[in-house]
């Protein structure tokens, strides 16, 4: 350890996190950065309690916003050195003083067996420094960039992340087992603590999950959680001793502040809306001065076989060859600086630990003013006001080839800082030909500052060969980078900008089997109705005329219900939603809100369909796109209308294993009472049920078959190019949208007084589908399919038994009584039914329950 780093960590003791009485005394008069949204939005950061407790939580604390559904306000650190630059010697000092608590708190004995994880992106640097604190420490931090060659030690989710999933490569496999070593007894228990490093201790959900999801492959007694500040509920506070309780292990919490983040009522409305103010007022992106000169390269002379950071851990041993190494990498830097008098050492996303190292050797060997930071995946709202958190933003594409796909990437608070050079450190990965492009980051920042310098890290990669036997060798490290959406024409009849299907094309695969073989296999068990597809319905000449007088008929009042359902989307769910359709149905009900968004308000929503399967969940690749592409809070799940609620409760079950996404799903219709957002509750013809791939974009329902989708794929479909010409796609689309202008004023009307009522979900059809399963001898409900939409499906694809109509319905179901006589099935008028009508599949199929014509043959 350098002397510099031993004597901030010790200055932290004092409660100022390193910094000295000067510094205290310079910044005491300085506004705090986050009065700005305070003031607006009327948070407050209240202390812990103690003398002075609510000044250095704002000392450590600013505040921003960013635009989100759930939370309106974002809390800022001062000290992290990610979005505020700050001393690098602050900034490892406090990491340092943290692991120092964390060394107190558990003993030598302990300490000295204590393994530490950080969480990228955030954190890594902040875990480092704790882990160089604790002294003896290995370190590991999770990772977004998977590696070739390395095997996954395990993984997971992060809520509101905005890129991929956490993955945890260590170059060691044994090095999370502690001391249980490669081949532990079951139900061994190592006494190695685990020491988890995250920037913000908030509700606990990510660290908690990571505890458990690594208690189960890595059991020990104790765990240390450590944060810069921890900001729990009082509720979430007892958490955690329920936790502990519940995995049988000792769960301690280091935080360097604390206190609670009050929000007084109305704050997420008014916080959504000054973000959409000033995004609609900010203008174009600062413009890039191309008459700057070239960065200078500084080549480093890095040691040999240190790595770069924790992604696939870092030892003592790594420790004790880079120290020395720094002062004379830091006199390399401070040579080609010049005469520069404030300087940037600007980190790179998760390389965070190597140029805080190198500005903390740096403001050793020069005069110079040094600040640190790091650039950031994650967008956040610029106010260039004093009392604001993030002063500036540049904009710039990522330039290291993710593996989740391209995408803008972030710098704060260094336009405009007043640096005359920034140093700008990056892995070898990164020193691509985007970072130095036209629009790229050494250009960006060469138009804010007289000297740019870069400074590139070898990026460590471990040998592939492993000294001990890897137990988790035949896993996949990490899926691939998955495909691009699949866009019309060449999938789906759609226009490109209509949707994008994130879905495998399996157009040129045998799928369809005789309804009849289908629905014995189904019933039977022997298949899953996801593995087929049932030969697509070709409508009769009268049917086609029947669909084409229906939508005439209904068309306005499907515009209603869309303009209904876009328009509380918007205004409570969030202001930029991005649309994800359960394909099939879903997709033209998406691809209809989209048009009302942009009708209406001028903005064009991103807008996806996907596949989920009942009794399979949803397509978790799909999701992991979806994550990686757009913030998980604004997703926002369509469907064409409600029955029973089977595929409501199948997308809240899949998504408990996905942080982030809302499992609420909009749809059209809600007759089945199942759900919160809708455009009616009314059970009517939506003409989209009417027929199939047809009026979907000639797109079939999805598949989902082992043999044909593997693990790292996405669900498939088909795309019927052959039924060009009977396509009514674009006709449904283009009648539906013609009514918006009509139907605006009853939509706004209709919304008011949605929103200000009670929508709690009924389950009004799952209750009436059970008495109906039960009164006609069926007793299982996946035979009983409500509402005319779900109806037609059975008519169109499954075995029908007999149709249930409510008494005098009307236009609505001529559709069905057609379908009906032609497949021979009864339709039984009944009273008191909650649905327009009822489409019982048969009951007890077998291959003689139909005749050659195929028609039901009813039950004695």
């Amino acid at each position: 350890m350098n002397g510099r780093a031993g004597r901030t960590a010790t200055a932290g003791t004092n409660g100022r996190a390193g910094r000295t009485a000067t510094a205290e005394k310079e910044t005491a008069d300085v506004v705090w950065s986050g009065s700005w949204v305070a003031e607006r939005l009327g948070v407050e950061l209240v202390g812990d309690g103690k003398p002075d407790g609510d000044r250095e939580l704002k000392d450590l604390l600013g505040l921003a916003l960013r635009r989100n559904p759930k939370r309106a306000h974002l809390l800022v650190s001062n000290v992290l050195g990610k979005h505020v630059p700050q001393k690098p010697s602050v900034v490892y000092g406090t990491g340092f003083e943290l692991g120092r608590r964390v060394r107190e708190l558990l003993g030598e004995a302990e300490a000295r067996r204590a393994v530490v994880l950080g969480y990228a992106e955030t954190a890594t640097g902040l875990g480092h420094a704790v882990a160089d604190g604790l002294g003896v420490a290995p370190y590991l931090h999770s990772t977004r960039r998977p590696v070739e060659g390395v095997a996954r030690a395990g993984g997971f989710e992060e809520s509101h992340s905005h890129a991929t999933s956490h993955l945890l490569l260590p170059e060691d496999p044994d090095l999370l087992a502690g001391d249980l070593g490669p081949a532990p007894s079951p139900g061994a228990v190592s006494d190695a603590p685990l020491v988890l490093v995250d920037d913000e201790f908030s509700t606990g959900n990510t660290v908690l999950n990571t505890i458990r999801a690594l208690h189960e492959r890595y059991p020990r007694s104790r765990y240390v959680i450590v944060a810069l500040v921890d900001m729990r509920s009082p509720a979430d506070r007892g958490r955690l001793t329920e936790f502990a309780a519940e995995i049988g292990a000792r769960v301690d919490l280091v935080a360097r502040g604390s206190g609670t983040v009050t929000l007084p009522a109305g704050v997420l409305e008014k916080g959504q809306a000054l973000v959409a103010a000033h995004e609609s007022q900010a203008g174009p992106g600062a413009v890039v001065d191309q008459g700057h000169r070239p960065c200078t390269r500084v080549d480093l002379h890095w040691p040999a076989g240190v790595p770069d950071g924790g992604r696939h851990g870092f030892t003592p041993a790594h420790r004790a060859a880079l120290e020395p190494a720094l002062p004379a990498m830091a006199a390399r830097i401070a040579g080609a600086l010049g005469d520069a008098r404030r300087v940037l050492v600007l980190g790179f996303e998760e390389l965070m630990y190597a140029p805080l190292r190198l500005g903390t050797a740096l403001e050793d060997h020069t005069d110079a003013e040094v600040r640190y930071s790091t650039t950031t995946r994650s967008p956040v709202l610029a106010v260039d006001d004093p009392g604001y958190a993030i002063r500036t933003r540049l904009v710039f594409p990522a330039h290291d080839d993710p593996a989740d796909g391209p995408g803008d990437r972030y710098a704060y608070n260094v336009a405009g800082a007043g640096f005359d050079a920034v140093v700008l450190a990056v892995d070898s990965a990164a020193d691509t030909p985007e970072l130095h492009a036209p629009d790229g980051l050494l250009a960006q920042l060469a138009a804010h500052t007289d000297r740019v310098l870069l400074a590139v890290v070898p990026s460590y990669t471990p040998p592939y060969a492993r000294s001990a036997p890897d137990p988790y060798a035949s896993e996949r490290q990490e899926p691939p980078m998955l495909p691009e959406p699949l866009r019309g024409p060449a999938f789906s009849s759609y226009a490109p900008d209509e949707v994008g299907w994130l879905l495998q094309d399996l157009s040129d695969t045998e799928l369809e089997a005789p309804t009849e073989e289908r629905e014995e296999a189904i019933q039977s068990g022997g298949a899953h109705y996801a593995e087929s597809l049932p030969v697509e319905y070709q409508p009769s000449e009268q049917y086609q005329e029947l669909f084409k007088a229906a939508l005439e008929l209904s068309a306005a009042r499907v515009a209603r219900a869309v303009g209904t359902v876009t328009e509380t989307v918007l205004a409570e769910r969030t202001p930029r939603p991005v649309l994800v359709s359960l394909a099939r149905a879903g997709t033209p009900v998406g691809v209809l809100m989209r048009r009302w968004a942009r009708h209406r308000h001028g903005i064009d929503l991103p807008h996806y369909a996907v596949s989920i399967v009942r009794g399979r969940g949803i397509d978790a690749n799909a999701l992991r796109w979806l994550a990686a592409h757009h913030d998980p809070a604004d997703v926002v799940f369509v469907d064409g209308w409600t029955g029973k609620g089977a595929i409501t409760r199948e997308l809240s079950a899949a998504l408990a294993e996905f942080d982030g996404f809302d499992p609420e799903i909009a749809v059209l219709a809600d007759p089945g009472g199942c759900v919160r957002t809708y455009g009616t509750r009314e059970d009517f013809l939506i003409p989209s049920a009417c027929l199939n791939s047809t009026v979907s974009g000639l797109i079939s329902r999805t598949v989902l078959r082992a043999d044909l989708v593997g693990p790292e794929d996405f669900h498939g479909a088909k795309f019927y190019r052959e039924l060009a010409d009977t396509d009514v796609s674009g006709h449904f689309l283009d009648t539906v949208a013609a009514h918006f202008d009509e139907v605006a004023d009853a939509v706004d009307a209709e919304v008011k007084e949605l929103l200000a009522a009670d929508r709690a979900p009924t389950w009004e059809g799952w209750a009436a589908v059970e008495r109906i399963s039960e009164e006609y001898g069926i007793h299982d409900v996946n035979l009983v399919k409500p509402g005319v939409g779900e109806t037609t499906r059975v008519l169109l694809r499954r075995v029908p038994w007999k149709i249930l109509a409510k008494r005098g319905a009307g236009a609505d179901l001529e559709h069905i009584r057609l379908l009906a006589e032609q497949r021979g099935v009864p339709v039984e008028e009944v009273d008191g039914l909650p649905y327009t009508c009822v489409g019982l599949i048969h009951p007890k199929y077998t291959r003689g329950a139909t005749g050659a014509d195929g028609r039901a043959v009813e039950s004695k």
